[in-house]
């Protein structure tokens, strides 16, 4: 069953996401892809993410479907104008690749070409409206496909620390579900009943809500993580039981594990980050008894 058959009968999903590799060495990506066949609903490819050049989603995709994964692919408006956009939805299509998500690309100062032009031609709602354009079989200009591609498009939410914060991010999301975004995916956050309640703030809008865990690998990153990003919520509580553990790598496993098992019970799908320890994915997948 697909990704979009399983979301769509209300089954639970999971997602496990991998960056595309800094130049053209493929072995630890397929190495780590064989690991999580089978057991993983799709494979989410994020495009440059945070600002870093790296092999395009596009490409990284096609491999997924290659090695008989569902892929799932970032799309943005920083870097390409509407044309390419299209070109490479058309692409996607013939590539199998069918699942996206339309995500705000971060800023080019914090990457690694900060002086790259940044484009921002169409914004994510125009993205959105991009792909029900295409799915419709017309171009942007009005202009007759030959063949209509078959895409789905979700969103995400940007993180959020309280209450009204929350209630400015539902108006938005509601915006994009309205544009045709067929699902959202949330950002991770470590206090679970804060995150419930994102959660259900946001299945409101009739649309299956993903949430998101990403594995903590250490101490220091847990407190950095803690005193710069405030939407975390990452309690002293989880950074003093990391420490104290006598296998700290197996306990950040462990908690990943646990977070997923809470939020199972609200969402109706997790996606996974490792953060660059792709190789503990089957481990997290263990703790949490999927």
């Amino acid at each position: 069953m697909s990704f979009q058959e399983k979301l769509s009968s209300g089954e639970f999903v999971v997602l496990a996401e991998m960056d595309a590799p800094k130049g053209i060495d493929i072995s630890d990506l397929i190495t780590h892809a064989g690991h999580l066949k089978s057991r993983i609903d799709a494979v989410v490819v994020p495009d440059m993410d945070n600002g870093v050049m790296q092999m395009s989603a596009l490409g990284c995709g096609a491999l997924m479907k290659q090695q008989g994964i569902e892929p799932m692919i970032h799309i943005y408006g920083r870097d390409r104008n509407r044309m390419a956009l299209q070109g490479d939805l058309l692409a996607a299509h013939v590539l199998g690749i069918h699942n996206l998500v339309v995500v705000q690309g971060e800023e080019m100062i914090n990457g690694d070409h900060p002086d790259a032009k940044v484009v921002d031609d169409v914004d994510e709602e125009g993205l959105i409206k991009m792909v029900s354009k295409l799915t419709s079989g017309t171009d942007l200009a009005g202009f007759d496909l030959k063949g209509k591609p078959a895409l789905s498009a979700g969103c995400t939410i940007a993180p959020v620390t309280n209450d009204a914060e929350l209630d400015a991010e539902k108006e938005k999301a509601a915006k994009k579900v309205a544009a045709g975004a067929k699902f959202v995916i949330l950002p991770p956050v470590f206090d679970i009943p804060f995150y419930t309640k994102m959660i259900e703030s946001i299945s409101s809008l009739n649309v299956p809500v993903i949430a998101s865990v990403f594995l903590l690998k250490n101490v220091g990153m847990a407190r950095y993580i803690s005193i710069n990003d405030p939407n975390s919520r990452l309690s002293e509580d989880i950074i003093r039981r990391i420490r104290k553990a006598s296998d700290r790598e197996a306990e950040c496993v462990a908690i990943a594990g646990e977070m997923i098992k809470s939020l199972k019970q609200v969402s109706q799908g997790i996606k996974i980050s490792a953060l660059g320890w792709e190789d503990r994915l089957p481990a997290i997948l263990d703790s949490a008894g999927l």
